[in-house]
């Protein structure tokens, strides 16, 4: 937590099962899908300079994926592409169309495996698409997959050499790392489980180790609370983009709500919290398991609340116990009270 008052950082719990240590305040973690606002910041640099246009065809692009020539940049950072998400996503009619493993017992045994991003996008192509591009809204990671791919096509040089020369090295965020097939996090780290039901019994497994891969350009970077809070600070509060594209990247699209974090700019949510907090800007994430975290602020980056969540030895119920936890962690942050980062 990051306010006028300065800054509060804790943990709870424990580092690994079976240790008594606490989670190190300052440990790496997968971040999962906050992933997205890192690359739809770069895309939006590239944007400024004039490399690349927000309502050209990505396939002008990226000519060789075949891409429906509708599709634009705008769309990809908006998730309004349309196009199928290649970790799983809904038919119109609702039927659940399996993607590659992604969740379960499926994905613990595939966890290690090495992907392309354009193995990705080919996958989600040969899947119909769940919309005519521009005419609706649906959260998938293909779109960010292919938002890596441009910004490698445009400057000729990785995501991570782009990272480190745009954001990194300016901000001085030492803790995050984009790591192609590197499974391991960097010391120190929470150690992060899996729980699953197997043979009648249930059974956990770490999963700190893990190839993502799998969510390459959508959820495979690695960091930690504190780099996140200096990253979503130093952007709301206008040091990475020109006001107008800052703008931008806060205009939700109306049919983008979400019951959770608000509708969705160009890689941020836009939540409205009432008149006595007002709208917050947020992007949470996690990979398929063990991980989770939570990155938000006020619109002009003074206030902040990162977390670093590890999870998957306990029998919770998400569904019913994280919506009103988040709530009320999130405002007492933000809107008066006391929160943390951790």
């Amino acid at each position: 937590m990051h306010d006028e008052r300065g800054k509060w950082v804790g943990s709870a719990g424990l580092r690994k099962l079976g240790a008594s240590a606490k989670p190190p305040t300052n440990g790496h973690f997968w971040v999962g899908s906050v992933t997205k606002t890192f690359h739809a910041t770069v895309v939006l640099q590239l944007v400024a300079e004039g490399k690349i246009a927000l309502d050209t065809p990505v396939g002008g692009y990226l000519p060789k994926l075949g891409l429906d020539r509708r599709i634009t940049v705008r769309m990809l950072l908006q998730h309004t592409s349309g196009l199928f998400n290649y970790t799983g996503d809904l038919d119109p009619d609702g039927t659940w169309v399996p993607g590659l493993p992604a969740t379960g017992k499926e994905w613990l045994d595939n966890r290690f495996h090495s992907y392309r991003p354009e193995e990705l996008v080919r996958f989600a192509l040969s899947k119909p698409a769940r919309f005519e591009p521009g005419t609706g809204w649906s959260y998938s990671n293909t779109n960010y997959t292919l938002a890596r791919l441009l910004i490698e096509k445009v400057t000729g040089r990785s995501f991570y050499a782009e990272l480190k020369r745009r954001i990194l090295r300016p901000l001085g965020l030492k803790g995050t790392v984009a790591p192609g097939n590197r499974t391991q996090l960097p010391a120190p780290y929470a150690h992060g489980y899996f729980r699953y039901h197997d043979a009648g019994q249930w059974k956990v497994v770490d999963v700190s180790r893990q190839n993502l891969s799998l969510l390459a350009g959508a959820g495979d970077m690695i960091s930690t609370t504190k780099d996140l809070q200096t990253f979503f600070s130093a952007l709301n509060g206008g040091k990475l983009l020109p006001v107008k594209l800052l703008a931008e990247m806060r205009k939700p699209h109306p049919k983008s709500d979400h019951p959770l974090y608000g509708r969705y700019g160009l890689g941020m949510f836009v939540q409205d919290l009432g008149l006595t907090c007002g709208t917050v800007l947020n992007h949470n994430g996690s990979p398929p398991a063990g991980y989770a975290a939570l990155m938000y602020s006020t619109p002009d980056g003074s206030k902040t609340l990162t977390a670093s969540l590890t999870a998957g030895d306990a029998a919770v119920d998400i569904a019913k116990d994280y919506p009103k936890m988040l709530d009320g962690l999130v405002k007492a942050a933000l809107c008066g009270g006391q929160a943390g980062s951790q």
